[in-house]
């Protein structure tokens, strides 16, 4: 079974959960679960080390535990369930200032 305490993102990667988006509109009308769009910003779980240049220097990576991040639509991987994906570092659009 998947337990993101004991997931270790490798390299440049970064596991991510996401957050859940609205619920009705700004007319007060409530969405449906089917009608819903998976939710693009995630809080970052777990960070890998980071990712070697040409010379072997290691780069280290800009997100960091706790941060809540914008990622592209059919950005990464999924783990196990809809809400947890593992993305690239380089997939990641930005950082969602609180």
């Amino acid at each position: 079974m998947f337990e993101k305490e004991k997931f270790k993102p490798l390299g440049d990667r970064v596991l991510v959960k996401r957050i859940e988006g609205q619920e009705k509109t700004a007319g007060g009308l409530y969405i449906p679960d089917s009608a819903k769009e998976k939710a693009q910003i995630a809080q970052v779980l777990a960070v890998g080390p980071g990712k070697t240049d040409k010379n072997g220097n290691l780069i280290k990576p800009a997100v960091k535990v706790g941060d809540h991040v914008y990622f592209g639509k059919y950005s990464g991987t999924e783990v196990m369930d809809t809400d947890h994906v593992v993305i690239r570092e380089e997939e990641i659009l930005g950082i969602v200032e609180k």
